[in-house]
């Protein structure tokens, strides 16, 4: 039943999307709204699922994301590294035989522990569509940055970074937040805050100092840019800190924060490539679905 039409869904913590698949791999239809897991009531679940197959049909339904996880519908838990297709397959956690499944998350438990929920879907797709090397370097920008490696094709290492997260907060809830209004762009204060990361600038200092700056140079609030390449430029060194000058990253996410941490990487002396997210998902599902009938 896999083989004829299917539903794929990636549901987060804020938002869900979900796509009718047809016989053929193409996106027949699909929605996004924006009824994550934290706007679910509690004991929603079962009503919410059910809604997606009253807008897709009545269809096998393969779920990912935060819909996995302790706060999500069921708790698909984890497999550990080295995971790939067919180990992430094997491991669905069915909430109807065959029919409805959760595909578990994948963790880290020998050196730094660490998880990871959905994003190891886009990996597996971006394997299919993108023609990785097998020993690829895969960055995920977001609210919590993964960089994820691969060995022999397979999630063989992790490190995740709490980079958007932190930024959201300065902006929204410190003291810096009156000097972070601008929007964030690739500009002269983007570049200042990537080489003061180069450079070795001390975080916590360089953040403070937009404050300082402020004070004693009464410069208008436009540091947002400038906190945000100090941040990415941070998180890009922690995530090439083991790989060779000159090596690839293959970045999947959103358009415009590819773009950026794709201008960090060059300053680092390595180059990137980009993946559309939607893409990467549906074709990794694929790649899971494609094991249940083998």
């Amino acid at each position: 039943m896999w083989h004829a039409k299917y539903i794929a869904v990636d549901w987060g913590t804020t938002n869900r999307r979900a796509w009718l698949i047809d016989s053929s791999g193409s996106v027949e239809s699909e929605f996004k709204d924006h009824l994550g897991l934290m706007s679910v009531p509690k004991g929603g679940f079962d009503s919410a699922a059910a809604d997606i197959r009253k807008q897709l049909g009545d269809y096998p339904m393969l779920l990912a994301g935060m819909v996995g996880s302790d706060r999500g519908w069921r708790q698909a838990g984890y497999v550990p590294c080295p995971a790939d297709a067919a180990l992430l397959a094997a491991s669905i956690l069915w909430v109807e035989p065959m029919r409805t499944g959760i595909i578990p998350g994948v963790c880290q438990t020998e050196g730094h522990a660490d998880v990871m929920r959905g994003e190891e879907v886009q990996v597996l797709g971006a394997q299919a569509i993108a023609s990785l090397s097998p020993n690829a370097i895969i960055c995920h920008p977001g609210t919590h940055c993964k960089w994820i490696h691969l060995q022999n094709g397979r999630i063989s290492r992790f490190q995740t970074a709490m980079t958007g997260e932190i930024f959201d907060l300065l902006k929204t809830h410190s003291i810096l937040a009156a000097q972070m209004s601008d929007d964030v762009m690739y500009n002269a204060s983007f570049q200042q805050g990537l080489k003061d990361a180069r450079d070795g600038a001390p975080l916590l200092n360089a953040l403070f100092a937009v404050r300082a700056r402020y004070l004693l140079q009464a410069a208008p609030p436009a540091d947002a840019s400038y906190a945000s390449g100090l941040l990415i430029g941070n998180d890009v060194m922690a995530g090439l800190m083991q790989a060779a000058s000159g090596s690839h990253v293959t970045l999947i996410g959103r358009p415009d924060l590819c773009h950026l941490y794709a201008r960090a990487i060059a300053a680092s002396g390595c180059t990137s490539s980009f993946v559309d997210g939607g893409a990467a998902f549906r074709a990794g599902i694929d790649s899971i679905i494609r094991q249940l009938g083998e």
